[in-house]
């Protein structure tokens, strides 16, 4: 479920009076990615933004990965239009993924990622050939790493950088493929 825009026009960190009481709802917000599709995919850039998602998320299946799931975050979940005057440019993710089921074993994961450090594991890589800020975090890695890492992407995510505003992102699982979200994209730029 994607919650209505809040305070300053990003989706709040949570809903209701009591930000410590219950588990739902509240910030990472689990949505479908058609839900995602549904919500955000308000214009052109936001549809290329789309796009890039879906590519991105068929280029991690191509290698191997097949469980896990992504925050989505940055101004592609804000009303970044109303309140900046321009749409988005890209979508920041944090790919909380296992590892290819292959590449299990640590040396033989260390080499996965190496062969794709400049690639799948390079933020400036992942935008301009996605659109996608993209991170990872190692869901087969040590308990006490995947709580460092997670710690930082939530605190670093949970703020707007220029002002500071908390605010909230969205989950989306990733098993499965992305054949109804994409053709939920097509019909609604096929109405534009």
């Amino acid at each position: 479920m994607i919650p209505h825009f809040g305070l300053g026009d990003v989706l709040p960190p949570f809903m209701g009076e009591d930000a410590t009481g219950g588990i739902l709802p509240r910030s990472p917000y689990r949505a479908t990615l058609e839900e995602v599709v549904e919500t955000f995919c308000t214009s052109p850039e936001r549809a290329a933004i789309l796009r890039g998602l879906l590519a991105f998320r068929e280029a991690l299946r191509a290698e191997g990965f097949e469980a896990g799931f992504q925050w989505l975050d940055g101004s592609f979940v804000e009303d970044c239009e109303r309140v900046k005057g321009r749409p988005p440019g890209d979508v920041d993710v944090v790919n909380l993924l296992h590892r290819p089921p292959a590449k299990m074993v640590g040396e033989d994961w260390e080499t996965f990622v190496n062969d794709r450090i400049d690639t799948l594991f390079d933020p400036s890589w992942t935008k301009a050939n996605f659109a996608c800020d993209a991170y990872f975090i190692d869901l087969d890695s040590t308990p006490a790493l995947i709580a460092d890492f997670s710690a930082y992407w939530i605190g670093l995510f949970s703020h707007q950088r220029d002002t500071f505003r908390w605010k909230g992102m969205l989950r989306v699982d990733f098993g499965g493929d992305d054949a109804s979200a994409a053709d939920l994209l097509a019909a609604k730029v096929a109405l534009w």
